[in-house]
């Protein structure tokens, strides 16, 4: 694990780097907003343990611009500044956690723990949401699907079919079972909206819709998505 300390006073940040070493760290110190932005941003570091009050750019601003840029290493700030409203500020702006100095090693290394379980559960999570079949990658989370390279958005009732047909791979259904199925109960009238959340659905998973290879008819009997595809 590398942990990045930015810190304007190279004593502490000296000593902060050894603590944690110790503990079996990897670090990397810098001593003012800007590099630690910089060195943020690479994009290598597990956690970020952030001062306050920094030369050319204060640590909030600094996890604001990395959340801004897209980098959600964990930002745990460490800082004189105790007041209620500074500890609001800094978790706004994006940070993970704040502590005040001075402070206890263990509680820190404690610290530095939970926010590593919490990212790994949350990457844990995250894979739990993701179904792949036959190329096609289901976010179950956000209703977005992958193919290809491209990332599309699912309307309610087509991500709750398409979720169905890739967790039953290569079983065919009928109109009306697929409708129960989803919708959850009968259907007693027009079931041609199945039709359409089909059409839909293949002119995002397929190459060529009109001569579908994922999700196809079996004539007489229904839909089918194959866990490979027709060749």
């Amino acid at each position: 694990m590398q942990i990045l300390v930015v810190e304007d006073d190279v004593r502490l940040a000296q000593a902060l780097c050894r603590i944690l070493e110790e503990s079996g760290y990897k670090t990397d110190a810098v001593h003012d907003g800007q590099s630690g932005l910089d060195y943020a941003e690479s994009g290598i570091y597990d956690v970020v343990i952030l001062d306050v009050m920094l030369p050319k750019m204060d640590g909030f601003t600094v996890v604001s611009n990395l959340r801004r840029a897209g980098v959600n290493t964990p930002v745990l700030l460490l800082t004189a500044r105790d007041a209620v409203p500074d500890k609001i500020c800094g978790l706004d702006s994006g940070a993970d956690d704040y502590m005040t100095k001075p402070f206890d090693a263990a509680v820190l290394e404690a610290r530095i723990e939970a926010n590593l379980r919490r990212v790994h559960m949350d990457a844990v999570q995250e894979n739990l949401n993701i179904i792949e079949c036959n190329g096609i990658e289901l976010n179950a989370h956000t209703h977005d699907i992958l193919r290809d390279g491209q990332n599309y958005h699912l309307e309610d009732m087509e991500f709750q079919i398409m979720l169905f047909f890739m967790q039953h791979p290569d079983s065919v259904y009928s109109t009306s079972e697929l409708y129960e199925q989803v919708w959850g109960h009968p259907c007693y009238g027009d079931i041609r909206t199945v039709t359409v959340h089909i059409f839909n659905l293949r002119r995002i998973i397929e190459d060529q819709p009109k001569n579908p290879k994922r999700l196809v008819n079996i004539w007489g009997k229904g839909y089918c998505f194959l866990s490979r595809s027709k060749t």
